[in-house]
């Protein structure tokens, strides 16, 4: 069973009230989604994490059903976030998986507190290399962002949103379900939502791609925690060459490519991604014991 909490965190000085999703007993796992996403990417691999683990799914601030307030959407921020978040949990040690902007908030988090993450999961991670899809260099173009809030806010423009997400998240249009089209097209619709996508965009992107500063290649060397890189060998958002430049530099890495799959490969292809996070965190983090609860 999946369930829902809220959880008022302060970081950076900011009280920010968060949704976030739990399933399963066990040593924790924290799922980090990526850009103009929310926790509900995470719903199909959850209840096959949930076997031996406490998963958590958080809305990242912006996104879902957490608050959006008028922030620095950066990495810093987002990465601060995250650890006051286990800090309110009272979670010392965790096993991390990101998505996209989540994989690139992961790698942060293990660089700045490397004992406190037991091992590492990047799907499709942002800040492994400079190429971007053009529609997320368009999102850090002058006015961008009041013409996406005001066409968003409306019905028509929230449903081309969601729909031209979804084509660009997916490889095979016919994989998207009508419940993912509801999810992404009920959150454009909420106040602040676009302001914080754009946001986010322009902090870790430019028109050249992805920012010198987020790109954390010459970092990895550093994690020493077990690392396994999924990519799907159709994605339109990052190319998957990014995953072979991951792997010459990760001492300990693992690398999945998933074919015929997208930039969400956890979502569309849940039925080869799930197994194998299952497999590498019940390997990976069977010493550490669970000191909690999932918050009620």
């Amino acid at each position: 069973m999946i369930n829902q909490h809220q959880i008022t965190v302060t970081a950076m000085a900011i009280p920010i009230t968060v949704t976030y999703l739990t399933a399963g007993t066990g040593t924790p796992l924290l799922l980090l989604h990526g850009l103009g996403d929310s926790a509900q990417a995470w719903e199909r691999v959850m209840p096959m994490l949930a076997r031996e683990h406490t998963v958590y799914a958080l809305d990242l601030p912006g996104f879902g059903n957490s608050d959006k307030p008028n922030v620095n959407y950066s990495p810093d921020f987002f990465m601060a976030f995250v650890a006051a978040f286990l800090d309110a949990l009272g979670i010392e040690r965790v096993g991390v998986v990101g998505n996209s902007l989540g994989g690139l908030i992961a790698i942060r988090l293990a660089l700045a507190a490397p004992s406190r993450v037991s091992a590492l999961a990047l799907i499709s991670s942002a800040g492994l290399g400079r190429e971007i899809n053009i529609t997320m260099r368009i999102l850090t173009l002058p006015t961008v962002e009041i013409m996406l809030a005001t066409w968003n806010r409306t019905f028509i423009g929230a449903w081309q949103w969601a729909t031209a997400l979804s084509l660009t998240l997916f490889a095979y249009p016919t994989r998207i379900s009508q419940s993912w089209l509801g999810q992404i097209y009920r959150m454009a619709l909420t106040p602040g939502y676009a302001e914080a996508t754009v946001a986010t965009a322009r902090s870790t992107t430019t028109l050249d791609g992805q920012r010198d500063s987020v790109i954390m290649l010459d970092e990895l060397p550093h994690l020493q925690m077990p690392t396994l890189v999924i990519w799907g060998m159709g994605d339109r958002v990052l190319p998957s060459h990014h995953a072979a430049a991951a792997m010459q530099r990760l001492p300990d890495g693992q690398l999945l490519l998933v074919p015929d799959c997208g930039h969400i490969p956890h979502v569309e292809c849940a039925e080869r991604v799930g197994p194998a996070l299952q497999r590498f965190f019940t390997e990976h983090t069977a010493a550490d014991v669970p000191m909690f609860s999932p918050a009620a």
